[in-house]
């Protein structure tokens, strides 16, 4: 009899890889939403059957935080990971065969901005702001309540870059010519954005700001490696292990995708920008300066643990690497 994996939020990318990786192994995967397709939110009796006897429970729910910080956004970004993870845990403690580990999102986001020293689980600080308060609202939520068979790990996600992620966009402005770093600086402040901890403060200068991110291959992989080490809960750095830096990590996608040039983009544009494509500049212009000290030190073997080699296999695997000269 095959395995169950129940995946919740599974209309994103990484959703969707993991979907996709389970069914092929052979796996019944049941799909939790809004509107299903196979469990709706709002039906507790299905949530229990669902995780019921299930062998791992993936929670990646949440409404999409590229999106302006406005007050109806903020308090739907809230609502969708704590409400969701809420309905999970209350599941889980219903069941009468509760499955043994249940991962949930979660961001590396929850660090403060660093330039000077990488944060790890042991010795990483927390940030302030509102995507902050997010994370540390979704991962309180997680480990509330007792839950005394199945083990809870809290996904502290880098930049996931693979086919669909936020990679799509940078690709598309280095083919446009412009794809240099993205340059902070000074920038007024609202007193509405400041009293809701959206607005992003200067700091990392020329494209400094570090650039932690993973593979998506091993986002599955960090979720393959915990589900076999029954000794390893709570928050985990989903990140690689050689971070990187903005302006280190334009010139690379640059340098692949056969484009000589790139013009920066400086703070003034990015305000600009994001306020007409209806994003943040935080997203950005925050200096995330992860390393994934417990996945190392478990033994956690990376598939993509260099930034070239990982960006050369998922353009080459979209077929934009063709005809590109010395890649």
């Amino acid at each position: 009899m095959s395995e169950r994996i129940v995946i919740a939020g599974a209309s994103g990318f990484v959703g969707r890889y993991l979907e996709q990786h389970y069914r092929s192994a052979g796996a019944e995967v049941v799909l939790l939403g809004r509107a299903g397709p196979d469990v709706r939110w709002d039906d507790p009796d299905g949530l229990r059957a669902a995780v019921t006897g299930a062998a791992a429970v993936i929670n990646l729910a949440g409404k999409s935080v590229n999106c302006r910080y406005n007050d109806a956004n903020r308090a739907e970004i809230f609502r969708s990971r704590l409400e969701t993870t809420r309905a999970v845990g209350d599941a889980i403690a219903a069941s009468d065969a509760p499955p043994p580990v249940w991962f949930n999102a979660s961001t590396a986001t929850i660090y403060r901005h660093a330039e000077d020293r990488p944060m790890t689980e042991s010795t990483g600080e927390l940030g302030t702001g509102f995507s902050v308060e997010v994370a540390k609202a979704w991962e309180r939520e997680l480990f509330a309540g007792d839950l005394p068979t199945t083990r809870r790990v809290a996904l502290r996600m880098a930049i996931v870059l693979g086919d669909g992620s936020a990679l799509t966009p940078l690709v598309n402005l280095v083919r446009a010519g412009l794809g240099g770093p993205q340059v902070d600086g000074p920038w007024v402040a609202t007193s509405a954005r400041r009293s809701a901890g959206t607005f992003h403060e200067f700091r990392a200068r020329g494209g400094a700001q570090r650039f932690s991110w993973v593979h998506i291959a091993d986002v599955l992989g960090a979720i393959e490696f915990l589900r076999d080490r029954p000794d390893l809960d709570g928050a985990v750095n989903v990140s690689a292990p050689n971070p990187t830096d903005n302006r280190t990590f334009m010139a690379t996608l640059r340098r692949l995708l056969g484009r000589r040039i790139g013009l920066p983009a400086y703070r003034w544009m990015l305000e600009i920008g994001s306020a007409a494509i209806c994003t943040e500049t935080e997203l950005v212009l925050k200096s995330r300066w992860v390393l994934p000290e417990r996945l190392l030190d478990a033994g956690y073997s990376f598939v993509h643990p260099e930034l070239e080699p990982a960006l050369r296999d998922i353009l080459s695997e979209r077929g934009l690497l063709d005809g590109v000269a010395g890649r």
